[in-house]
């Protein structure tokens, strides 16, 4: 079985820095840290990730914009889609169920348990 590659897209660098030491150490998973959505929209061209964790409330360009322009790319359309969010009143989920995205983890999350949500969002 191959190691599994997340990017993470989060410009909380402290956070990113937590979440990527779960997933590495829990599941053994590769993590790439994007700190922006333009960085992220670079990296995940060379990475090819397994799948993408993406911070829904960002500057510049927010997760929901990065989502929907990784959807009109036929090489990264495919790439399933975890949104993270302090944003969880069921209008928000409803709107990012109705994206496409495989799920959504609120914010703050119980680092301990995240790779294991994370895997079960992915049927991994």
């Amino acid at each position: 079985m191959t190691t599994k590659t997340i990017l993470l897209i989060d410009d909380e660098p402290n956070l990113a820095e937590v979440i990527s030491i779960c997933l590495s150490s829990f599941k053994g998973w590769n993590v790439k840290v994007a700190n922006s959505g333009k960085a992220g929209l670079s990296l995940v061209q060379t990475i090819q990730p397994d799948a993408i964790l993406l911070d829904v409330m960002m500057p510049e360009m927010d997760g929901i914009t990065v989502y929907q322009t990784l959807q009109k790319n036929p090489d990264t359309q495919n790439i399933p889609v975890i949104f993270l969010t302090a944003k969880v009143q069921e209008s928000d989920l409803k709107k990012f169920t109705q994206l496409g995205v495989v799920g959504t983890i609120a914010k703050p999350f119980e680092p301990l348990n995240i790779a294991d949500r994370i895997a079960q969002l992915l049927n991994w």
